[in-house]
């Protein structure tokens, strides 16, 4: 059994990440997917190097394995006619620019689903298609920083700090692919397809999740902590003889098991300690006392010692650690092919589907001459597109 959006085409006019993340999702599932790029530079994280591989960023890399690159000028007449023609038999649009830029390439969903009606367009942008903010220029560390999650990060007395990942281009890359899912599936019973508009600043704001419940309730915003959680105590990371070891204590018969595998008999009786608000309230007494104990052995040591008792706990890993654990090898989420760096695998399973094989990712224009052939150019008339700048 193929892969469940095998047989389906994405017209893909995005860069940078957030765009590029969703349709690489896309791609794992099994959609056709051609990456319409610019001539001269295509999507810009090309250039965001080094290390290169092969030629190709490894920021690239990450986000593009498995799509087809065709280099268009849609500046030009002929570029449009060109995204026009693929367009209409294709499931899937999806594009990055700034809004109304799509308008004046006379390739916006109005036009579109004129040509194809069954079309699912999404827009993923800073700010959405519409609002104050419309057209404000933004990336990740922009929208992070004004969806009042940043403010929480860090520890009290410094200053916050951005993930180091790009949260944001993350959650608007799950979203819009999420949503386009939901649009054709629903196109099956309608047969019609749908338009996406989808922001980066929408989609990360809406994780604030309970941190937004703490200020309805409260009307105070909530501390920073650190690694720590605002509502669960021990729920954080602590500093070993030789490493961080993070402990996730999240119910009070797991605090006791941690209380009796520990040596801390003594703290299940505590009344300030006994059950988990009281726990949160008196964090600044407990706290001291669990990161002295901790600092007596090794990580590793009480991992072992907690894992015994059923309580949840690790060191925090490294990347080369993520990359050497067994469990993740086993997972396939590390995918190596002959001749190529390893990359990560999908987190998506099928039981009844082969998972889909790793394909490089493109060259620039490495796929236009296949992708114009099949729209039955003449080799021709792709020598004339190509010279005039169109196509590159």
């Amino acid at each position: 059994m193929g892969l469940p959006l095998e047989g389906l085409r994405v017209i893909d006019l995005t860069q940078d990440f957030a765009g590029p993340f969703c349709t690489m999702i896309l791609s794992d599932l099994g959609a056709e997917v051609i990456k319409i790029e610019k001539p001269g530079t295509g999507d810009e994280t090309r250039a965001w190097g080094p290390p290169f591989v092969n030629g190709i960023s490894y920021y690239f890399l990450s986000l593009n394995l498995g799509k087809k690159s065709v280099v268009l000028d849609l500046k030009t007449r002929e570029g449009q006619r060109i995204i026009r023609k693929l367009v209409v038999d294709a499931d899937i649009f999806v594009e990055s620019s700034r809004p109304g830029q799509m308008a004046r390439f006379s390739l916006d969903y109005q036009r579109l689903q004129r040509l194809n009606k069954a079309l699912v367009y999404a827009s993923i942008s800073s700010f959405g298609q519409t609002g104050p903010y419309r057209d404000r220029l933004g990336y990740d560390l922009i929208a992070f920083a004004m969806s009042g999650i940043m403010a929480s990060t860090g520890e009290t007395g410094r200053p916050p700090i951005r993930m180091s990942v790009p949260v944001a281009d993350l959650a608007a890359g799950h979203y819009a692919s999420t949503a386009i899912l939901a649009a054709l599936s629903r196109r099956l019973v309608t047969g019609r397809g749908d338009y996406i508009d989808l922001s980066l600043h929408d989609s990360i704001a809406s994780w604030l999740t309970y941190l937004a419940s703490y200020y309805f309730a409260t009307s105070k915003e909530p501390q920073r902590l650190g690694s720590a959680h605002p509502s669960i105590v021990p729920y954080q990371a602590f500093r070993c003889k030789d490493k961080d070891l993070v402990l996730a204590v999240g119910n009070d018969h797991q605090w006791e098991n941690f209380c009796r595998a520990t040596g801390l008999e003594r703290l299940i009786a505590d009344r300030r300690f006994s059950i988990n608000p009281a726990r949160v309230k008196n964090r600044k007494i407990l706290i001291p006392v669990l990161q002295r104990m901790f600092r007596r052995r090794d990580a590793k040591e009480w991992q072992k010692t907690l894992d015994q008792a059923k309580v949840p706990a690790t060191p925090v890993f490294s990347i080369r650690d993520v990359v050497r654990d067994p469990h993740v090898r086993n997972r396939r989420m590390i995918v190596k092919s002959k001749g190529d760096v390893p990359r990560l695998g999908s987190p998506m399973r099928f039981y009844e589907t082969k998972p889909k094989k790793t394909i490089r990712a493109p060259q620039l224009g490495q796929h236009s001459t296949e992708i114009l052939t099949e729209l039955d150019y003449s080799s021709q008339e792709i020598k004339r597109l190509k010279a005039s700048g169109a196509l590159g």
